[in-house]
């Protein structure tokens, strides 16, 4: 994630902020752990998560006899990228054809994120087709086909107001005519009234699952880094009402409050599997755990 190194943002910051409340000391001590530990709660890593990462690294330092404060940086890095890491779940199926349908908050970055995916596996040898399923938003299709011309990959649409269930239908038969690898699916991003947004869902899943049973099928949530524990809550909310499969993490460009993304690993069973970390349209990567917490550090 060379882009983090090349910003000065939340990861040179908080990579800053620690080593400013460890290095320098001449023994490692309770006042530089509490320290650290407000260090890490305020920048956006929450309260439950950084008490999950003190406490471990208390309990390193104490069986591993640690008397360094560089030895405690190492730890903690350690600490922090098996929060973060969920190693294999981290990979979108390989496996085709593929559905995958994109939810989140409308302004969250959704639309966008489903540009960059498709890019991005197009650019892989995957054929792409995009369903323009969030038919209540006023010009949320022709955002979506905007970005299927600057991938040249076919977008299904219907009419602002229609049936999104439907629009998922047309858009499997058409994926299936043409043999496509893989169906990204816009989708509505209203949270205001749950069950609406279930009822939506339930039914977009059962077409999948009457019409394209073949298909391996993720369901991503799209995240705003910048919105902090906002992200937190709406991770809750659609939880409830998807099985999510995996985080799309957006705007992390080096000024957002990353430390967002180490509490979402741990809090939910949700791996992070995309971060978006700019806006040209290669600007996204599949999250690295172990390159993420190692750019706070500046490495």
């Amino acid at each position: 994630m060379a882009l983090f190194k090349e910003k000065k943002g939340f990861f040179g910051r908080l990579g800053e902020k620690i080593s400013n409340t460890i290095m320098g000391r001449m023994s490692v001590d309770e006042d530089m752990m509490d320290e650290l530990e407000e260090t890490l709660i305020t920048s956006d890593i929450g309260m439950e998560t950084t008490m999950k990462i003190m406490e471990n690294l208390r309990d390193r330092v104490s069986k591993e006899h640690i008397k360094e404060p560089n030895k405690v940086i190492d730890a903690l890095k350690s600490i922090m990228v098996e929060v973060v890491d969920k190693g294999d779940r981290c990979l979108l199926s390989d496996n085709t054809p593929l559905v995958v349908l994109m939810i989140g908050i409308n302004g969250g970055g959704k639309t966008t994120s489903i540009g960059k995916l498709a890019h991005k596996l197009k650019s892989e040898g995957k054929t792409v087709m995009l369903a323009a399923a969030d038919t209540f938003r006023a010009a949320a299709a022709e955002q979506l086909v905007i970005w299927g011309e600057r991938n040249g990959i076919n977008v299904v649409r219907h009419q602002e107001g229609a049936d999104p269930a439907a629009v998922i239908y047309d858009a499997i038969q058409s994926a299936k005519a043409k043999n496509a690898d893989v169906l990204i699916c816009d989708t509505a991003g209203r949270l205001q009234n749950k069950k609406n947004l279930m009822s939506e869902l339930e039914k977009m899943n059962k077409i999948i699952s009457r019409e394209f049973p073949e298909a391996d099928r993720e369901t991503l949530l799209v995240l705003d880094a910048t919105t902090g524990k906002n992200a937190v809550s709406q991770a809750q909310e659609f939880g409830s009402v998807a099985e999510v499969t995996g985080i799309v993490l957006t705007k992390l460009d080096g000024t957002a409050k990353g430390g967002i993304a180490i509490t979402i690993a741990d809090e939910f069973d949700m791996p992070i599997k995309f971060i978006g970390v700019g806006e040209a349209i290669g600007d996204i990567e599949v999250f690295d755990g172990d390159k993420f917490i190692g750019g706070i550090f500046n490495e």
